[in-house]
């Protein structure tokens, strides 16, 4: 599978950016684009579209979303293959699907490059809001 837009550097280095305190609007706007991002995954999208995780598989996902976002509000340090391990422990057990095709680490790149930008407040990842807000 290709790489969501194009990046494969699966970095293994926690973050190590002092991290600073995000504002209500960018917590929202850093939500959003995970849902957004998860919303474009193949993999979890074959999921709820099955309902392989039950009648609730779309909230489901949308509580992968709030999962993936906490994870990255509280954890003070982020390696990609924790997040690698939420996400396929929350396809599994929440979903009864097992990702083998590599997308997983593929989307764990993408929020981590995501949330990087978002504490340097750099939303280029996000584009794809502003278009569908307008």
């Amino acid at each position: 599978m290709e790489s969501l837009n194009g990046i494969n550097n699966h970095s293994s280095l926690p973050s190590t950016h002092k991290k600073p305190d995000l504002s209500a609007a960018s917590r929202d706007r850093f939500l959003q684009g995970i849902t957004v991002l998860l919303s474009r995954w193949h993999g979890l999208q074959m999921a709820v579209q099955n309902q392989w995780g039950g009648l609730d598989s779309f909230q489901k996902s949308q509580q992968l979303a709030a999962d993936v976002f906490s994870w990255f509000i509280q954890s003070k340090a982020h390696r990609v293959e924790d997040l690698e391990y939420l996400l396929h422990e929350s396809m599994l057990l929440s979903l009864n699907t097992e990702i083998e095709d590599g997308s997983i680490e593929e989307v764990a790149e993408q929020l981590m490059i995501m949330h990087e930008e978002y504490l340097h407040v750099n939303h280029q990842t996000n584009q794809i809001l502003d278009v569908v807000e307008e």
